[in-house]
């Protein structure tokens, strides 16, 4: 089960997997920079943003960001 919104915050790094790679499972690690997704959680993941750019559904918290 993918992590609920309360469990994901700008500044956490995570594994999302994009929507072109979903069919893979294909996971991309990078550092939240919003929640787009509005309800507490859902099957295939919290949507975020990525501090690249990127957009994906969350599948795992990694940790905090690196300081620096």
């Amino acid at each position: 089960m993918p992590p609920s919104r309360s469990q994901i915050r700008p500044g956490l790094t995570v594994d999302i997997v994009q929507k072109q790679d979903q069919a893979t499972g294909r996971l991309t690690r990078g550092v939240v920079a919003g929640l787009l997704t509005k309800s507490p959680t859902h099957p295939h993941g919290i949507k975020v943003r990525l501090t690249t750019g990127q957009v994906g559904r969350v599948q795992a918290v990694v940790g905090e960001a690196e300081a620096g």
